[in-house]
Order: structure tokens, then C-alpha cells, then sequence
């Protein structure tokens, strides 16, 4: 099975990517729906035992798994592509003001966040993805091109 990482700084689409692909037939876990557990400090991390079972399932062809979680960096040896999702700055503010499936990112405590961390953790994601696709285009479009780079 491949098994790819889609990651990003929050309002990049990750989860709007995930559902086109999951709506295609493939395998995609948003790991922010139940994969994940809070830290004190508001952040959240991948639940290690519940991804290390899911990566050694071998029930599809192709596992997408979308997330940014700092302990990701612990699994990126087992995926066979990790893809960047990247937006510009204003455009990552737009979507997480008018984002409804999601409330993470509208207090100004939250933006600034998410600000702070595209300047310093997006940088570390650039350097350890295999490719980096910008998704200002339309979602489809977006999915199109992560089927064409994973030829799946």
C-alpha cells in the first residue's frame, strides 16, 4: 500500500483535500477527526498508537492521511510521498475566518498561532516534503494534481 502525507499550516485545505479524495473512493483520514489528543497548551498530537496501526493496515492501495501535528516527524520515514499544501498568508486568514467545518482559527489568540507557526514551522514541512503544491487553485484541481505526483 502507499501511503501519503498531506500536510500543511491550518487553512491550507488539507481537510477539503482529504474529503474530494475520500469522495473518490480512496482511503483518507483527516487526522483531526479522532487521531489526535489535546496538550495543554491548546496544541493537539497525533495519537502514535492509533496512527502506528493505521500505517500497517494494508486495506487499500493508497492511504491519504492529511494532518500537521509536531509528531508527525516520527512516522514521515513510512509514508512514500509527503506533499505540502502551502497558500499565502492572506489567503490562509480568508479561509480560516469563513471556515464553518472547523472553529480553529478565529480568535486572534488562535490566528496569530497559526500566523507564528506558518513563519517557523512551515519552513521544517517545505524541507521534508517530497512536493509542494500551492492550493489557491479550485479543490479538484488541487486533487488532480496529488493523483498525478503519486500516480495513483
Amino acid at each position: 500500500m502507499m501511503r501519503v502525507l498531506l500536510t500543511g499550516m491550518s487553512g491550507t485545505g488539507k481537510s477539503s483535500v482529504i474529503r474530494a479524495l475520500a469522495a473518490l473512493g480512496y482511503k483518507a483520514i483527516d487526522t483531526d477527526d479522532g487521531w489526535c489528543e489535546p496538550l495543554p497548551d491548546g496544541r493537539q498530537r497525533w495519537r502514535e498508537d492509533a496512527i502506528a496501526a493505521l500505517m500497517v493496515t494494508e486495506d487499500a492501495g493508497v492511504l491519504f492521511i492529511a494532518g500537521c501535528e509536531e509528531n508527525q516527524v516520527r512516522f514521515h520515514a513510512q509514508f512514500d510521498h509527503i506533499i505540502l499544501l502551502s497558500v499565502p498568508a492572506g489567503t490562509m486568514m480568508q479561509r480560516l475566518a469563513s471556515r464553518t467545518s472547523n472553529p480553529y482559527g478565529k480568535s486572534p489568540a488562535e490566528l496569530s498561532r497559526v500566523l507564528e507557526d506558518t513563519a517557523t514551522i512551515e519552513p521544517g514541512l517545505r524541507q521534508a516534503a517530497d512536493h509542494e503544491i500551492s492550493t489557491t487553485m479550485p479543490v479538484d484541481d488541487v486533487v488532480t494534481a496529488i493523483l498525478r505526483l503519486v500516480g495513483a
